[in-house]
């Protein structure tokens, strides 16, 4: 067993670098938000910038950053996030946000550089993908060009390009558990045998905040990789290896589609087609750092070396079994399915909404009830109707949505703004509130909200759960869709109430029988 978690390393003394004060975006993401982890515990002073607040209030150094609020789309509240900056990580990516993302993010990284230029920042720092190979997916296009965009400014851009990035959490090792578990025998395109170099998300980590404490402003593009090039056929069944499963059969075809493997993805692992399209468009290029962009010369390799693919496997899998997953690919921001981003009634006609709500009351303490509220959903299921459940994430699936299949980072335990299943935790007060936002296709938006009062019934005092199911409908498909559930909501939500309170009368007579 490696002496290191899969998110630190032994790095130069602190002490040694300047007290800069350090901005990063996309807190919030996979990488960001351990980035942020990773920069304080080497006592570095770091602001980091979000749209959205209550995204990282639930995070556990949340109170140890500056946060500026505002929208990277925004020069002047850019600049005033950026204001006494030295080094800034540019993590923002777009791909999720619009049919044509590639221009969304170039022109955000334009206006990001020419707002680092108002606010006399010393170094840009960007984390891109490696795009050696002569032909190039859409994808790994966009995160070159934007590089580029940024490079445009008067700002050294220290541009970092990493292939795959194996760790708990990560996109690409979320795809490589889930179809390697559930396809001992896998019928794939021929991109199998294109070779790739992953890397750790420990390494990559260690090169970000190593790129924080450079004693001069660099520019450049530099490759990093880890020590292993190996094909994607080669990597899924090393990690088959590493997590005991039997040996995978793969037989490769020429005719499956990057399109077609999308929808295949988006079905047996917990990566919406979505976002799976042009993650495995990016499958047709070889992904192999380039010696002659090697990063050496800039900042040296990590004292003990870069981590083996088994071993980022192993420490990931770890991660996952413990359920000490920081970060995931979900948490990076809302998702917003096409049907529900395009539908929409005229301004003028005001917000139509159906509700269903339930309640129920229960001589547990306060403690048991929401102890039996925030473990919803996962592993632990809906509380009744769980094959309901399952037929209607398997149909946001099929369509292209998230499905149930993200489950939760934590089994009992949420924080504001993660994922959950097909919601996000968009309210938590604990013991008071919980409210998830749906991020299913739907036509409209959807919250299931949890609040928890303390009555006086027959002179004791009781505790009442308020379940409140709320659906705006946009357009008359909107209408359509909650008539056409309606009925089986009779069946959903009143057993998930009296369910929710049973678990906790349980929990209560767990405890007292201690």
């Amino acid at each position: 067993m490696s002496p290191f978690t899969e998110q630190t390393r032994e790095t130069d003394d602190p002490q040694d670098s300047p007290k800069r004060l350090i901005l990063v975006t996309g807190a919030s993401g996979y990488v960001g938000g351990r980035l942020v982890r990773a920069l304080l515990g080497q006592n570095m002073r770091v602001r980091v910038f979000v749209r959205d607040p209550q995204k990282i209030a639930g995070l556990a150094w949340v109170d140890s950053v500056e946060v500026a609020v505002g929208d990277a789309n925004d020069v002047v509240a850019t600049a005033e996030a950026l204001r006494g900056v030295h080094t800034v990580f540019y993590l923002l990516h777009s791909i999720n946000a619009a049919t044509h993302f590639e221009k969304v993010e170039e022109q955000m990284a334009a206006t990001f550089a020419h707002a680092a230029r108002l606010s006399n920042v010393s170094q840009i720092v960007y984390l891109g993908g490696i795009a050696n190979d002569a032909r190039q997916s859409q994808h790994l296009e966009s995160r070159a060009n934007t590089g580029k965009r940024l490079g445009f400014g008067v700002v050294p851009v220290l541009e970092l390009r990493a292939g795959i990035i194996i760790g708990s959490g990560s996109a690409s090792f979320e795809m490589v558990r889930h179809i390697t578990h559930r396809l001992p025998v896998m019928i794939t395109p021929k991109w199998v045998t294109n070779r790739i170099q992953p890397i750790a998300i420990r390494d990559v980590l260690y090169y970000l905040s190593q790129a924080a404490k450079l004693p001069q402003p660099v520019s450049g593009i530099f490759d990093i990789g880890g020590p292993e090039v190996l094909t994607y056929e080669m990597l899924m069944k090393k990690f088959a290896h590493v997590a005991g499963l039997r040996k995978r059969t793969i037989i490769k075809i020429p005719v499956l589609t990057p399109g077609f493997s999308s929808l295949w993805i988006g079905l047996v692992t917990p990566v919406p087609t979505s976002l799976a399209k042009p993650l495995v468009g990016s499958l047709i290029n070889e992904v192999v750092a380039d010696p002659s962009k090697s990063i050496a010369a800039i900042i040296p390799p990590p004292p003990e070396g870069l981590l083996p693919i088994s071993t980022a496997f192993s420490l990931a899998l770890e991660q996952v079994s413990s359920h000490l997953v920081q970060t995931r690919w979900s948490d990076a921001g809302l998702y917003m399915p096409p049907w529900q981003k395009t539908q929409g009634d005229p301004a003028w006609s005001g917000t139509a909404e159906y509700y269903d709500e339930r309640v129920v009351e229960t001589d547990a303490t306060l403690e048991s009830l929401w102890l039996a509220v925030e473990k919803i959903g996962g592993a632990h299921g809906w509380y009744g109707s769980d094959l309901l459940w399952w037929i209607r994430g398997f149909m946001d699936r099929f369509i292209g949505g998230v499905g149930l299949r993200r489950g939760r980072r934590d089994p009992d335990f949420l924080r504001q703004g993660e994922s959950l299943d097909f919601w996000r935790v968009e309210v938590l007060k604990r013991h008071e509130q919980l409210t998830l936002i749906a991020e299913m296709i739907l036509p409209g938006k959807a919250w299931l909200n949890f609040k928890i009062d303390e009555v006086k019934i027959d002179g004791r005092v009781a505790r009442r759960l308020t379940q409140r199911a709320t659906f705006q409908p946009k357009g008359l498909g909107g209408h359509l869709y909650w008539a056409a559930v309606f009925p089986f909501h009779g069946f959903i939500f009143p057993t998930m109430a009296k369910n929710i309170a049973k678990e906790a009368e349980r929990l209560d007579a767990l405890d007292n029988s201690r």
